[in-house]
């Protein structure tokens, strides 16, 4: 259970709601969340808002020696090492052929910053809870292990992302080592 200000929090989409504003705001808040949705080949995925510091262009990262093949190097961003994960190989999608619309998109994941490399960001909106289910055992080829659940948005599903599962804790002590290691 998820706490802040000290209320609980039923879900993980309901940390996405604004501490400021009237209640009604805040009631209509907590009934939607809101997403960074992305391309990984024809699928749509969604990713809360609050967990993405920001959007960049793809940069060709240094590669390391010795990692998980998902890990596609590291990129200098304004002075910090940041360790760059090719999210297609990572959910077993195949290997990635990057266009112009690749996208890394610069993530917290479980105290990490992290880049995520995409095919296409498409959009940032917002999405009742209402329209969220749990996910299936395997959608898209990705198991239940690394998502929240389906969104269903008129026409359109969205995979609903868990990035603070798409590591396991010794791919998070390796990416730590890497960067301590590269920033001295």
């Amino acid at each position: 259970m998820l706490r802040r200000n000290n209320i609980e929090l039923k879900s993980w989409w309901e940390v996405n709601v604004l501490e400021s504003g009237t209640t009604a705001e805040r009631e209509k808040q907590s009934e939607e969340i809101q997403l960074v949705v992305f391309r990984l080949g024809a699928e749509e995925y969604g990713v809360p808002i609050t967990q993405v510091q920001e959007i960049i262009r793809l940069a060709t990262p240094t590669r390391i020696p010795n990692v998980p093949d998902f890990l596609e190097g590291v990129i200098n961003l304004r002075g910090n090492v940041l360790p760059v994960i090719d999210l297609k190989k990572r959910f077993g999608l195949g290997s990635s052929e990057y266009t112009d619309d690749a996208r890394i998109v610069v993530v917290e994941i479980a105290g990490h910053t992290v880049g995520v490399i995409v095919d296409f960001v498409s959009e940032v909106l917002r999405l009742p809870m209402s329209s969220i289910e749990p996910p299936p055992p395997i959608i898209a080829g990705i198991t239940a292990e690394y998502l929240r659940g389906v969104g269903k948005l008129d026409d359109r599903l969205l995979i609903l992302l868990d990035l603070n599962k798409i590591l396991t804790e010794i791919e998070k002590a390796q990416l730590e080592e890497v960067v301590e290691t590269i920033s001295g």
